[in-house]
């Protein structure tokens, strides 16, 4: 952009006279530009001296400030190095007045502004920095390292912290800096030598910058900001750095990290560095406990530097004071601390941009944000009146009325106006961010009219989560409301019992007692929890993060679907920097998604049939995207898969597209080696040893338990052969099984699978041959023969648990999938579901259309009840343990009024079942023989 200074405003001259007195001094200027200039230096003493200095040069960066402000720039960046000190000042002055004037002209906005600021200020240090670099290479002092280093500083890492390193840096403002150094460049015989020469660099470049001379200063720099700076020297080994964060970083340093960013020397490492800190800045799961660490720092602050009590406008601290700067700051970032480990769309470094961000994903209402950017924009525009006046590092209002008077002139608008609207604002934003910190004492809930016992509660204070004063003192706070939310459930003494459970087995409470705190809704959904289902609620207590995915706002949307869970796990492991990261990011997220199932259910608001097909859903999805991470990781170590690769055939249930919460998952490998018998890697290895090893390492990836437990149990026994065979199956042995040796029940089980994952043509290979395998005629009486001896092994091997257990047993959902799978392979029929097999039976003669249909609503009154069953417990229930509030989720989901009466018609559903797949079997068996 090219042209004059636009002049949209003018300040007014505090001093008329010292005004006139610049304007005149400045020629080749437009009438409204010397306004500008008589406002400026009559009430600025900083920027008369500017103009005073600068009115040679001034008529030119007028003439096209954006155009100079590019000169400055490069002409600092290409200053030698023993012009360095005075051609660096002079820049600076030069930049300091011309940002002054577009800003005070209302030429540019704050951004541009704060930007130009910001830029220099990497610029600088930049080139300060390599300077020290230079010289210290030329010596000999920085070991290993040669004149091609320079560029990237030998290794040297410049970070910006706080307003710097947001592109927010005000008008007088020092600039916040961290400096490490690469230690990994450095032999590490030479470490301390490189060290020695990187801290001399560092102090060097500082002083470059920060002393005063007959020609000024460039920045004030303070580099207290790294880790434990009272006993560390200034520029540390970054690894050093490092092992700080990881196990002594606060939440202050988190905090001061939302707006780290490297700015100069070795942008490269100070970028590596930043991702390895990315765990630690942003937690995995949502942080309320970092509103109290938040609220903490204010009060310290308020302590320290005086700024707290009543609201009077002079010496007010715009930036520390009662509604300043910090309080919309501090508001921004706790907030993205909160949520952004969860959501990287909120890990934005501008406060303005962070609003913006926040208020985007709901976790800001959109007139707070605008109202807090709004006080924002115009508090650091005060602030930097402030700043101009003696280009002092300042954000107080002057105590004195002509202090004020200069600030209102600067500003163009009258005192007392400056002073009401100052009022207003720093009022609004303190109501506005104040209550989301110290929300103030609530109407503690009345104490319930239930008397619970008293043992229970006091043994509370015994438990893991309690034993932490923090944890105990959130605790307490909580606990009225929910005693009352408990006395409200049918049967309280029965939920307070439950709960007790939940709470002796959660190993800590703070974050999970913040999350309540601040959402106090979520207590009903742990009621309504731990009160109905006893696996569900022992599963939270290990667990308690994926109340998480509750927060998120689609907790309670539509089922998206197994393409998009796939789609956004896969998106997510990417970003992941190893493996085990990988498996442990797949476990959490699949718990939270495997929990959401299991609330929707709970509530309602899906039946056993739809939870069933999420939960399989939700297992093929993982295992179609962890498999590529598996793949990776082994072919790092034996090279890439021998011929086309492998895929995952998914049998039973899964196959079938249909689990409960608690099922393992039946799974067969099966890879197509071609002509290759060897990989090629760094270790290889034979074709048969590669997939049994690589089929080994996904039985890992998925069942293996890590620090987030594990993904699902894994049988591999329908495999060929069973047990007995090869872990991982050759597609040329696995065709050849099953036209030329399988038993009828592994063509029975056929007819359940599915290729859920793996190479794409041997998938698609894989279903062409399963679906021509079925289709082929065979000898009914032969098929009926040998499913007659298997449901007799069957019933020996698996007797019925009780009532209850709707799987194993005669009429019962394994001898109803029996028979469906008998009438899918005799009628050649491909599809996969109960109902689908159990039309085939009819289409076979095997049954008529009113036993299909009777069966039907067999199976999924029975799946209804293992479904629901398998959420209560994690086992056959027993209804007299269950619970009211587990026997009321039990007929919910069965659509029974009384447990009594669904009882009754398990029972004589189960009768009518294995009488009709009995006498069906029995018949036909008799007929053929």
């Amino acid at each position: 952009m090219t042209g004059l200074l636009a002049v949209n405003r003018v300040p007014r001259a505090f001093d008329p006279s010292l005004g006139s007195e610049a304007r005149d001094a400045v020629g080749g200027i437009t009438p409204e530009q010397g306004e500008l200039i008589a406002g400026a230096a009559g009430s600025s003493p900083y920027l008369k001296g500017l103009i005073d200095l600068e009115a040679d040069w001034l008529p030119q960066a007028l003439a096209q400030p954006d155009a100079m402000l590019a000169s400055i720039m490069e002409t600092a960046r290409a200053l030698p190095a023993d012009q360095l000190r005075p051609g660096l000042r002079q820049a600076k002055r030069r930049l300091a007045l011309l940002t002054a004037l577009a800003d005070l002209a209302g030429a540019w906005p704050l951004e541009k502004v704060t930007g130009a600021l910001t830029d220099f200020g990497a610029m600088v240090a930049d080139v300060a920095a390599k300077a020290e670099i230079a010289t210290l290479i030329r010596r000999g002092k920085l070991p290993g390292m040669t004149e091609d280093d320079i560029a990237s500083a030998a290794g040297m890492i410049i970070l910006a912290m706080g307003k710097m390193g947001a592109h927010e840096l005000n008008y007088s403002s020092d600039i916040d800096l961290i400096v490490l150094f690469d230690e990994t460049r450095y032999d590490p015989d030479d470490f301390y030598d490189a060290r020695q020469g990187m801290v001399r660099a560092t102090r060097n470049f500082c002083a470059t910058l920060s002393d005063k001379t007959a020609d000024g200063y460039v920045f004030r720099t303070d580099l207290r900001l790294r880790p434990d700076p009272a006993v560390t020297p200034v520029c540390l080994a970054a690894e050093a750095a490092e092992r700080y964060y990881e196990s002594l970083g606060r939440t202050w340093e988190r905090a001061a990290y939302i707006k780290a960013r490297p700015c100069a020397g070795d942008i490269a490492a100070g970028q590596r560095f930043l991702d390895t800190l990315r765990p630690f800045i942003w937690r995995r799961h949502l942080d309320f406990a970092a509103i109290q660490d938040a609220h903490d720092m204010r009060l310290r602050i308020r302590e320290n530097k005086g700024t707290g009590g009543a609201l009077t406008i002079p010496g007010h601290d715009m930036k520390l004071g009662q509604g300043g700067i910090r309080e919309i700051e501090f508001f921004t970032q706790t907030r993205q601390l909160i949520a952004g480990g969860r959501d990287t769309d909120l890990r934005v470094r501008g406060t303005v941009p962070g609003l913006a961000a926040l208020a985007g994903k709901g976790w800001v209402p959109e007139d707070v944000a605008e109202k807090l950017t709004d006080h924002y924009r115009a508090h650091r525009e005060v602030e930097h009146r402030i700043q101009m006046i003696h280009d002092a590092q300042t954000h107080k209002i002057p105590q004195s009325s002509d202090g004020i008077e200069r600030i209102a002139c600067l500003m163009g608008i009258d005192s007392a106006d400056l002073t009401a609207d100052l009022k207003r604002r720093l009022t609004e934003v303190h109501e506005l961010t104040e209550g989301f910190f110290a929300p103030g004492p609530t109407a503690r809930a009345p104490l319930p009219e239930v008397e619970f016992d008293e043992s229970i509660l006091a043994r509370w204070t015994t438990y893991p989560s309690l034993r932490s004063q923090r944890g105990a003192r959130i605790f307490e706070r909580l606990k009225p409301e929910l005693l009352t939310r408990l006395a409200k459930t049918a049967q309280p003494d029965e939920a307070l019992l439950a709960l007790d459970g939940f709470l002796r087995g959660l190993p800590a409470g703070v974050q999970l007692f913040s999350l309540f705190e601040a959402n106090p809704q979520l207590i009903d959904l742990l009621v309504d929890i731990v009160g109905t289902s006893h696996a569900l609620a022992a599963h939270l207590s290990h667990n308690a993060s994926v109340f998480d995915a509750v927060i998120g706002g689609s907790f309670f949307d539509d089922w998206p679907g197994q393409a998009v869970l796939q789609d956004e796990l896969e998106q997510e492991l990417s970003q992941e920097q190893d493996y085990e990261s990988q498996l442990d990011l797949a476990r959490r997220w699949c718990k939270e998604w495997h929990f959401r199932i299991g609330v929707h259910h709970l509530r309602g608001l899906i039946d056993g049939v739809q939870a069933g097909q999420q939960y399989a859903e939700l297992a093929s999805a993982v295992i179609a995207a962890i498999l590529p991470c598996v793949v990776e990781q082994f072919t790092s170590k034996h090279g890439p898969a021998p011929g086309r690769g492998a895929a995952v055939l998914g049998m039973g249930s899964l196959g079938a597209g249909r689990i409960n919460s608690q099922s393992d998952l039946d799974m067969i490998v099966i890879y197509d080696p071609l002509d290759q018998d060897m990989s090629e890697g760094p270790r290889p290895l034979a074709t048969r040893t590669y997939y049994a090893r690589f089929t080994q390492a996904l039985i890992t990836a998925l069942s293996a338990p890590m620090s987030q437990g594990r993904l699902y149990e894994v049988d591999m026994r329908l495999r060929p052969s069973g047990n007995q065979g090869p872990v991982a199956t050759s597609w040329a042995s696995f065709t050849n099984y099953q036209q030329n040796e399988a038993w009828v029940w592994e063509h029975l089980a056929l007819t359940r699978a599915n290729p859920v994952a793996g190479e794409p043509s041997l998938a698609d290979d894989i279903e062409g041959f399963r679906t021509e395998l079925v289709s082929r005629s065979r000898d009914q009486a032969q098929v009926l023969r040998e499913v007659a001896e298997m449901r007799a092994r069957l019933a020996a091997a698996k007797t019925p648990a009780g009532i209850w257990d709707a799987k194993n047993g005669a009429g019962r959902m394994m001898d109803i999938e029996l028979m469906a799978e008998t009438g899918a392979l005799l009628s050649g029929v491909a599809k996969r579901d109960v109902h689908a097999g159990l039309d085939g039976a009819v289409a076979a003669a095997l049954l008529d259309v009113a036993q299909a249909q009777t069966l039907k609503d067999c199976y999924d009154l029975c799946w209804s009840v293992q479904c629901a069953a398998r959420l209560l417990s994690g086992k056959v229930i027993e209804a007299d343990k269950i619970g009211e509030g587990g026997s009321a989720f039990l007929c919910r989901a069965t659509g029974y009024e009384q447990v009594e009466q669904l009882q009754a018609a398990l029972q004589e559903s189960y009768d009518i079942a294995a009488e009709i797949i009995g006498r069906v079997i029995q018949e036909d068996k008799d007929a053929a023989q």
